[in-house]
C-alpha cells in the first residue's frame, strides 16, 4: 500500500511544473482536472498571465481581460508570433500571404483595426497591447525593452498604459 503512494507521488512530481516555475510564482494548482485540445483531463495546472494577474488584484475588470484575452486569440489567429520562421516562398509586397488562409487574413484585419483604435503600433497603447498582451512579454519587459520614445518606462506606468488600452479594446469589441 505504501508502495503504491509513493510511486504515485513520484508519478506527480514527474508531470509537475518545474521548481523554478514553482518559485516565480508563474503557474498554479487548479482544483480540479482540465480538459486538454481532445477533450480528455489533463494535469490541473495553469500558467498565470498578466491579465489575470492584474485582474486578481482588481486593477482591471473581468471584461477588460476579456477583450486582452479576445485580441490574444485574434493576434494568434492571425499568425504573428514573432516566434517563428518566415516563409521563404513569400513574395514581399504581393498582399495577403495565400499560406495564411481566409481565416487567419480576416484576424490580420481585426488586429490592423485594433492597432488602429490604440494609436497605431508606434504609439504606447498599440506597443503595449501588441507586445504584452500579444507577445505574452511581462509588462516589466515590455516597459524596458520597448518603453516609449526609446526610453524604458516605470512598471507603474507601463501598467497604467496597459490599463488604458485594455479600455479601448473592451470599447472596441462592445463588451
Amino acid at each position: 500500500m505504501a508502495r503504491s503512494r509513493l510511486k504515485r507521488a513520484r508519478r506527480e512530481d514527474i508531470t509537475a511544473p518545474a521548481p523554478e516555475r514553482w518559485a516565480r510564482g508563474e503557474v498554479e494548482r487548479l482544483p480540479t482536472a482540465i480538459a486538454d485540445e481532445e477533450g480528455r483531463l489533463a494535469r490541473p495546472y495553469r500558467a498565470t498571465d498578466t491579465l489575470l494577474v492584474m485582474e486578481r488584484r482588481r486593477s482591471i475588470t473581468p471584461a477588460m481581460r476579456q477583450a486582452g484575452e479576445d485580441f490574444r486569440a485574434i493576434f494568434h489567429a492571425a499568425s504573428l508570433d514573432p516566434l517563428r520562421a518566415a516563409d521563404l516562398n513569400r513574395v514581399p509586397g504581393a498582399g495577403r500571404d495565400r499560406h495564411l488562409g481566409a481565416r487567419g487574413g480576416e484576424a490580420r484585419e481585426k488586429v490592423w483595426a485594433a492597432m488602429t483604435a490604440l494609436g497605431g503600433i508606434q504609439s504606447p497603447a498599440g506597443s503595449c497591447v501588441w507586445h504584452v498582451v500579444g507577445c505574452e512579454w511581462t509588462l516589466k519587459d515590455w516597459a524596458l525593452r520597448e518603453g516609449w520614445g526609446g526610453r524604458p518606462l516605470g512598471v507603474e506606468t507601463a501598467a497604467g498604459i496597459l490599463v488604458g488600452a485594455l479600455g479601448v479594446l473592451q470599447a472596441l469589441y462592445g463588451l
